[in-house]
């Protein structure tokens, strides 16, 4: 199947005579021309042996190199193969959310178009899902790739566990496997797609981590530099307020006006006590200094005050919540 993401995007693809789907693989994928026919054909002979209905979701981010020539003839021979073209490179988060907007299965798994994710690992990760986990990333422990991107990776992932909490080793692999449920609560742009694990734990999703094979790439070559680190870093704090402040901004703004307004209180009234002692401290720059801090002390404040008028305004309905029903046993007849 051939879709546009303008046309996914705007509702006009009805999949309700569609036969239901258990498994959706989704590929993003950008200038992997080489890649993808033994890709194709690995992940169909795993999903085959799995026995469960399923449809591998290619979302081609403006390829330029043949890929679409070679994605149209997978469409036209696998009637599983979903196959959706984005207009130009928009980046990886966009290709991944116009692919979660297309998959149907009840789990969705996702890998990268470069042959690096094993796909034999697909049933590991389908049975973490099924024992009762939300969302299960993938774990690189032997990474072969070369020194100039493991070190960076390693301390790219020791920060972002020890900011976000959730202590996993690999937050930027690719493979990972989701269940409906995670989602349908998280929307991923900009390049929030490396904090997916991170944003579904601050929801309260149930996250795991598997350790998977990894092999070197074979064909073409890494669409990644140095610069997504420093882009990552400010993505960071992205993710930190969304996960922690999202719901009490005043929390995150208040504090920051507490440091700047203590900050210049006591400069304040260091100044104080030597004018009383009579010397002249309007000619200081400590005086511009303290009240400015002050100053932005109150505007931090003010600022967290809007964000909660404006919290409570667009506080959803308890029911909107992210929350899991569990069902329990039937009690027996009390006569």
């Amino acid at each position: 199947m051939l879709f546009n993401a303008e046309t996914i995007q705007s509702g006009l693809i009805d999949v309700s005579d569609q036969l239901p789907v258990d498994i959706s693989v989704i590929i993003p994928l950008y200038n992997e021309a080489e890649n993808l026919q033994p890709l194709h054909k690995e992940i169909t002979d795993v999903l085959r042996q799995v026995g469960r209905t399923y449809e591998i979701v290619f979302v081609n981010d403006g390829s330029t190199d043949g890929s679409v020539d070679i994605l149209e003839q997978l469409a036209q021979s696998d009637p599983r193969v979903v196959l959706i073209h984005l207009r130009r490179n928009f980046g990886k988060a966009m290709a991944l959310s116009v692919g979660f907007k297309e998959a149907r299965g009840n789990i969705i798994i996702t890998m990268d178009g470069d042959l690096q994710d094993n796909p034999i690992e697909i049933p590991k990760f389908i049975a973490e899902i099924e024992s009762g986990q939300d969302l299960v990333s993938g774990w690189k422990l032997k990474r072969l790739d070369p020194l100039s991107k493991t070190l960076p990776s390693k301390l790219f992932n020791k920060v972002v566990s020890l900011v976000t909490g959730l202590r996993i080793h690999d937050f930027n692999c690719g493979f990972k496997a989701y269940s409906r449920n995670v989602l349908e609560n998280l929307r991923i742009y900009g390049e929030l797609h490396r904090y997916i694990p991170a944003l579904a734990h601050g929801e309260g999703f149930r996250v795991s981590e598997i350790a998977v094979d990894h092999r070197p790439r074979a064909h073409g070559k890494s669409k990644y530099g140095w610069e997504r680190y420093l882009r990552g870093m400010f993505d960071l704090l992205t993710v930190l307020f969304i996960t922690r402040y999202m719901r009490k901004p005043l929390h995150f703004f208040g504090s920051l006006g507490l440091v700047f307004m203590s900050m210049g209180f006591v400069i304040n009234a260091y100044l104080a006590v030597w004018w009383f002692m009579g010397h002249a401290i309007g000619h200081r720059p400590l005086l511009s200094l303290g009240v400015l801090l002050m100053v932005m002390g109150v505007q931090f404040i003010s600022t967290g005050l809007v964000g909660e008028m404006i919290t409570r305004n667009q506080q959803p309905d308890e029911g909107s919540f992210v929350a899991r029903k569990v069902n329990s046993p039937k009690r027996g007849d009390d006569n």
